[in-house]
């Protein structure tokens, strides 16, 4: 097929392309169309830059040394290899893949070596243009905006120092298929939405300080699915001040394997989070229901206040739980309180140890078993006293991020050179909770490195 060209030169400048880029890079003529690096433009960042809605940027194998911001709505950023086509910060830029503009896919490629986030996409402009050593939180009086609608599918984000991908100020997207590891917060992160409607599904997140984090994240907010094993902390949902959109409220966390989240060589986190598979810290009316929580050191589930913000109304419902040293806690250090929670299902271990029966889910499950010791198998594990107290493990020395173990091999796109860009929907479906059920240790195995048995 013949492959007309029109020479494009007066966007250039705002991507900050040379002139002797400039010069090299031309897109496809008419409306649609592939354009492909480096044969159409010798960088992403210049591929991207030319890029009209409905345009794919086709990328071939390569390592890339540059930040690319996708500005342009409804392009799809794709890379021919998941494995080879590489976006390589070397530690020397805050961001791999900034995202502004809404229907924007990104999609089979590798991004690592971030000062902050592997891939961001976000609403925020202060988000967007956080300098290294901001967190790019937008606690000012600013209205909040959200980039509404994203997908981020089979993307490989390793060793950044924030956040492996990062969706905050933004509604209406898919997390999926994708691996997240050594990041020195969290691999998966959604923050500051509400309603969200937003589902993370079908990922691997493992040797993160945090696997997934959903802060200030409400409404149709869905975790399914998903392998976090071999983190210091599996998942957390909360609130917290530096992030607007408070408090968080409304999240399903379903189908999930959280499993020996207590693992020393990732990077250390800031408040000394070790041993907890899933941890809900002010937030309320989330539903932990039917996820494989097994062999976590201190805790499979930790619920506690964060500061003024009790959790209210959550459900710990039809969970597996084996070998935690307690599979449910309920903490309050503070003098705020949480009311209305509730646990059904086969609990075991239990702080307070009567929590079980007193505290039941409607619905007509078993309340509980009765309590033993815990099991000898589980790394670190502490003995829960008959008065109802435990001692946690204390968390070991963790290591520099960018010296986490090298992924695995993880699934190709199918048909990624041929099929043209993607359309991400408006609003993503939302799974049916009758259709998830509790996942074997086997889940997600052949693309994870730690173990789950």
């Amino acid at each position: 097929m013949l492959r007309a060209v029109v020479l494009v030169v007066g966007v250039l400048a705002l991507a900050g392309c040379s002139g002797a880029e400039a010069d090299q890079v031309r897109r496809p003529a008419g409306d649609h169309v592939t354009i492909h690096v480096p044969a159409d433009a010798p960088t992403i960042s210049a591929a991207v830059s030319v890029a009209q809605q409905g345009d794919l940027v086709l990328v071939a194998p390569g390592t890339y040394h540059e930040s690319v911001r996708i500005t342009t709505p409804h392009v799809t950023l794709r890379g021919e290899s998941r494995a080879k086509v590489v976006i390589d910060g070397r530690l020397q830029q805050p961001n791999g893949i900034v995202v502004t503009a809404p229907g924007v896919a990104v999609e089979n490629l590798t991004v690592r070596g971030n000062t902050q986030n592997g891939v961001l996409v976000t609403g925020s402009v202060k988000a967007a243009d956080e300098q290294p050593g901001d967190g790019g939180y937008d606690t000012g009086d600013e209205p909040v905006r959200f980039l509404d609608s994203f997908l981020v599918s089979h993307v490989t984000s390793t060793r950044n120092g924030l956040y492996g991908i990062y969706a905050f100020s933004a509604q209406n997207g898919v997390i999926e298929q994708s691996y997240a590891s050594g990041a020195a917060d969290s691999g998966i992160y959604v923050g500051q939405c509400k309603p969200c409607h937003i589902v993370v599904r079908d990922n691997v997140a493992e040797y993160n300080a945090v696997g997934l984090e959903g802060t200030n994240a409400s409404g149709d907010m869905y975790v399914v699915r998903n392998r976090l094993t071999g983190n210091r902390v599996g998942l957390t949902t909360g609130s917290d001040h530096q992030e607007k959109l408070l408090p968080q409220e409304g999240a399903v966390v379903a189908g999930n394997l959280i499993a020996n989240n207590q693992q020393p060589a990732t990077p250390e986190q800031a408040d000394g989070g070790w041993g907890i598979g899933v941890g809900i810290d002010g937030g309320s009316a989330n539903q932990i229901v039917h996820n494989r929580i097994s062999g976590n050191a201190n805790a499979g589930v930790i619920l506690t206040a964060t500061q003024d913000l009790p959790p209210d109304n959550n459900k710990i419902v039809g969970n597996t739980f084996t070998n935690n040293t307690l599979d449910v806690g309920w903490t309050f250090p503070t003098p705020t309180k949480g009311h209305n929670n509730c646990i059904s299902g086969p609990i075991r271990r239990t702080i307070p140890s009567t929590l079980a029966t007193t505290a039941p889910c409607g619905g007509g499950e078993k309340a509980g078993l009765p309590s033993r010791a815990p099991s000898p198998s589980v790394p670190g594990a502490r003995v829960v006293s008959p008065s109802g107290s435990w001692a946690a493990p204390t968390p070991p020395p963790g290591i520099p991020f960018s010296e986490v173990a090298a992924p695995p091999a993880q699934p190709e796109l199918a048909n990624a050179k041929t099929t043209g860009a993607t359309a991400v929907p408006a609003t993503p479906g939302l799974p049916a909770l009758a259709t998830l059920a509790a996942p074997p240790t086997s889940f997600l195995a052949d693309h994870s490195l730690a173990r789950a048995g």
